[in-house]
């Protein structure tokens, strides 16, 4: 139970920068990873106090007491991150507001040629163009 509850806590902690960051639903609030996580304790926390109980029968208290310790440090670690170091983001006050004219600026299109929003907004049978920035963690 030790060594399979710290593999759930790892499993947790891993795969949500691996895999779960890519889906809105799980990206704002990590409840997958959460539950992963907490299963993983409770495993954990089982196989320690067993070992610990039974240590003729379990043997496992030194390496039970590190893998929890190490469990505990890096679930730390996650929730900081996750739900502290997430929120250290500056605001952007220099960034356009809804309905404020946007600045020229030029960019690549398709094929990698400039294209600069004064252009399309010049160019025949365009009533305006519509810009949308996605938040990010790149």
């Amino acid at each position: 139970m030790l060594w399979a509850g710290f593999a759930l806590v790892v499993v947790g902690i891993f795969s949500y920068p691996l895999f779960f960051a890519r889906f809105a639903i799980t990206r704002d609030f990590p409840w997958v990873n959460l539950i992963l996580i907490v299963l993983g304790a409770l495993s954990l926390g089982a196989g320690v106090a067993r070992a610990f109980r039974q240590p003729d029968k379990f043997r496992g208290k030194i390496s039970g007491s590190i893998l929890a310790t190490l469990a505990v440090l890096i679930v730390g670690f996650f929730l900081e991150g996750i739900f502290l170091g997430s929120r250290q983001i500056p605001a952007s006050h220099g960034a356009p507001k809804v309905g404020e004219i946007a600045p020229d600026f030029t960019l690549p299109d398709s094929q990698g040629n400039p294209v600069t929003l004064t252009s399309v907004l010049n160019s025949g049978g365009t009533a305006g163009a519509v810009l949308i920035f996605y938040r990010g963690y790149w």
